[in-house]
């Protein structure tokens, strides 16, 4: 049974032993966009196009990680006391927002509603804060993410179409007001 706790300080890479770290999809969201004088509009607009991504989490991640994990608004799940999961929070005191700067689960715990609890325990923790708002960036890519956030209540929110090296990826931001 999984259990969702506090995220502790991690002292090795959890992720190396997670399986495949990374999405694909048949599905992409394409972002256009318009400025004209002083007005600037966005579309989204779902494309049928093959992509696929993987990462590794470095121990420079790890040790980046750790610091927002310090700030004690991450969460993790387990099961037998085993990370397979987490979700680590960045609390934002210039804007009061908590910021989702990393949701990962391990492969073989994928699509067993883990992620749903971890924003569950996010959307608790930023009530207790007194947060407005949760926040978090994705790739335009990465289809699968985009249609789990706003099945939990995330909308867009924003883009920025320089923040990535990739020029076929666009960050988009999303976040959801918080329900005090």
């Amino acid at each position: 049974m999984i259990k969702i706790k506090k995220l502790e300080k991690l002292t090795s890479n959890p992720t190396s032993n997670w399986g495949f770290n990374g999405y694909e999809t048949d599905k992409i969201f394409s972002i256009s966009s318009i400025e004209i004088g002083n007005t600037f509009e966005f579309s989204l607009r779902e494309k049928n196009q093959h992509y696929n991504k993987t990462w590794e989490t470095n121990a420079e991640d790890i040790n980046e990680l750790n610091t927002i994990i310090e700030q004690g608004h991450s969460f993790g799940a387990f099961e037998n006391n085993e990370l397979v999961g987490w979700v680590i929070c960045n609390l934002r005191e210039w804007n009061n927002s908590l910021f989702i700067e990393n949701i990962l689960i391990s492969e073989n715990f994928r699509g067993q509603n883990i992620g749903r609890l971890l924003i569950k325990s996010v959307n608790r923790k930023a009530r207790e804060l007194k947060c407005r708002i949760v926040e978090l960036e994705t790739q335009s890519t990465n289809y699968p993410a985009i249609k789990f956030y706003q099945k939990a209540g995330f909308h867009f929110t924003g883009i920025n179409t320089k923040l990535y090296n990739d020029s076929s990826e666009t960050a988009l931001f999303m976040s959801y007001e918080v329900l005090i």
